[in-house]
């Protein structure tokens, strides 16, 4: 395997790029691949990247290339199926023993589709010589980054994260007000936007070929559910041996390897597997805070207790101020989700003693496992006028809108969704800043859009292809690439293998949901390796105490930060929200926070000076 790069590239048509402008935007990589890296030249098309060595420490270098010379390519991420791939390519010559120098001969084989054949997470970027073709890919499910952009001269530039596009003078730094909005409703830009116009991230499942000063970007997969069994207990046994394997696969490393642990049921399934796989103690790691709303740290050591980890604790009680700076300086793109804080940290804290990490991401959309799965079905049984009438009384109550995990609270949130339309309830289970609140934010109103989140699909399966699509990519997994990856930590997620996703898509509802609890198959495909504790509680997900922090630690900062005036917001509809909240009257730390984080953004990526490279 290559081990997790950054990697970056110009293709100009029309000249012959100057490498020293990806020198630079190479510069801006480092941190994802600290290890080795090159610019290299091939003549209208200039490839370079960072390589963190995980596999094939001595001959994983890059660019690779075929017999001839005139197909290369540089990679970042990991397929795991590369020992198969190799050998299906015996009658090719493939150089060492890891993953990335089949990348040529697959194209040759199967031309831009080649990354079909790929199981793993990834992004490619393959020059072809002859064709004078550049073909960039990324994995199915979006777990490894890859953006890009036309520059004024029709040059295409590319590179893992928009900072490394950012070192060229050429790229314009024009916010994207309507993506913007979108951020505020979701606290992240959906789709292939990235806030700055003309920067486009590349799909997820998709490939783009550019020849000339056109481009053409199409899939070459889509996620469909996986063959049905015959019954429950068959359902069960292929959850366990397709998540078994899945992680399994990931245990290959020629570097010390641990595990993220948050006590929730998905890392705990993901480190019970790894200690039944592995030979010598797993090592652990687990963030928790002095809040014990808050704090799951009790589950991870259960956990790491029943396992003989080598177990470590992280607890943030303060300086969160203080960190900002580092947070901002990493996320290039609006990211308004508060997990990104612990999950920097705990990172950070991980890179010190391992260099590849498992995770437990992508099991609540493999397996069915959000509340608001549960609140989407329930709001359908509430009859609109009830719901309405519903919300308004609970609205009317003294700290209805004070504490987000208390019961009242909920109830006022299902209420108000259950009163939405149909097509609107799940846009409504996910907005942060809804409609009428951005209407009040902006000083033009009609900047605010209402938000488009409709399921495709009837029953959750509907719901679970929705996530996929929008937050899995375009919240969670850019929140866990950034977050490991400042940090030269590899991040690896085995509910994330394409078949476990399938597999979890295509259970019956009955093995999904059950009354209030989530993720039924895999509890009871599960419930034997685990602390009872651990596999009968309920979703609490990656919550942070951010509604305290903004009374306290973060106050100051955020009216500093906030009284900036770029003519986007009405300040008066700011420092409401900032009264409101800090006097208690109600909790708008969540949003708060996306306007913390918008801020910094602009101030650390937009603003920041241009590094000039030469023309």
């Amino acid at each position: 395997m290559c081990a997790v790069c950054g990697i970056a590239g110009l293709y100009s048509p029309a000249g012959m790029p100057n490498p020293e402008r990806v020198d630079a935007m190479r510069a801006a990589l480092v941190h994802r691949g600290p290890d080795e890296g090159s610019t290299d030249v091939f003549g209208h098309c200039v490839l370079g990247h960072q390589r963190l060595k995980v596999i094939d420490l001595d001959t994983g270098y890059q660019p690779v290339s075929n017999e001839s010379g005139d197909v290369v390519a540089v990679f970042n991420g990991e397929a795991y199926n590369f020992r198969v791939l190799r050998d299906e390519l015996r009658a090719h010559e493939v150089r060492g023993t890891g993953d990335t120098p089949v990348l040529p001969h697959l194209y040759e084989e199967s031309g831009p589709q080649f990354a079909a054949r790929l199981d793993g997470m990834f992004a490619v970027a393959l020059w072809d010589a002859g064709r004078e073709r550049l073909v960039l890919a990324r994995d199915r499910l979006g777990k490894k980054p890859l953006l890009w952009t036309r520059l004024p001269d029709g040059t295409l530039a590319f590179a893992s994260e928009l900072k490394a596009l950012l070192r060229l003078p050429e790229v314009r730094r024009e916010v994207e007000l309507d993506a913007i909005d979108a951020y505020l409703a979701l606290q992240y830009i959906p789709g292939d936007r990235t806030g700055l116009s003309g920067i486009r991230k590349l799909q997820p499942g998709h490939v783009l070929v550019a020849e000339g000063e056109n481009e053409k970007v199409e899939p070459y997969w889509q996620l469909e559910p996986a063959e049905p069994s015959t019954g429950d207990e068959d359902w069960l046994e292929r959850v366990r041996t397709t998540v078994g394997d899945a992680v399994r696969k990931r245990l290959v490393a020629d570097v010390p390897l641990g595990a993220l642990l948050s006590g929730g049921i998905d890392s705990s399934v993901v480190v019970a597997l790894m200690a039944e796989a592995s030979a010598d103690p797993v090592r652990t790691f687990t963030v928790g805070f002095a809040d014990q709303r808050y704090d799951e740290r009790s589950y991870a050591r259960a956990v790491a207790a029943r396992y003989g980890t080598i177990h470590e604790e992280l607890r943030i009680d303060e300086g969160v101020a203080a960190t900002l700076p580092r947070l901002a300086a990493a996320y290039d793109e609006p990211l308004g989700d508060e997990a990104a804080f612990p999950t920097f940290l705990i990172a950070e804290q991980a890179r010190r003693h391992v260099t590849v990490a498992l995770s437990g991401d992508g099991g609540d959309e493999a397996f069915a496992g959000y509340e608001r799965y549960i609140a989407h079905r329930l709001a359908a049984r509430i009859p609109a006028t009830a719901a309405r009438a519903g919300s308004a009384a609970v609205r009317a109550l003294p700290g209805a809108w004070r504490e987000p995990r208390s019961p009242l609270h909920r109830a006022a949130r299902l209420l108000d969704v259950a009163a939405q339309r149909p097509s609107d309830r799940y846009a409504r289970l996910m907005e942060v800043f809804p409609l009428a609140l951005r209407r009040a934010l902006w000083t033009e109103p009609a900047r605010a859009r209402p938000t488009k989140l409709e399921p495709v699909r009837d029953g959750v399966a509907g719901l679970q292809l929705l996530d996929v699509a929008t937050y899995l990519p375009g919240d969670l997994l850019l929140k866990a690439d950034i977050a490991t990856m400042a940090h030269s930590l590899e991040l690896r997620s085995p509910f994330l293998d394409h078949e476990v996703v399938a597999l979890g898509l295509a259970l019956p509802d009955s093995l999904k949901v059950h009354r209030r609890a989530g993720k039924v198959a895999l509890r009871r495909a599960f419930a034997s390796a685990l602390p009872a504790e651990v596999a009968e509680r309920g979703k609490t997900g990656f919550g942070v105490p951010i509604s305290r922090w903004f009374r306290s630690d973060l106050r100051e900062a955020a009216r500093d930060l906030l009284a900036t005036e770029r003519g986007w917001f009405r300040p008066e509809t700011v420092r409401q929200l900032l009264d409101e909240h800090q006097s208690g009257r109600a909790d708008h730390g969540h949003r708060l926070w996306c306007l913390l984080m918008l801020e910094l953004w602009v101030r650390e990526h937009v603003e920041a000076p241009v590094l000039v490279t030469a023309a």
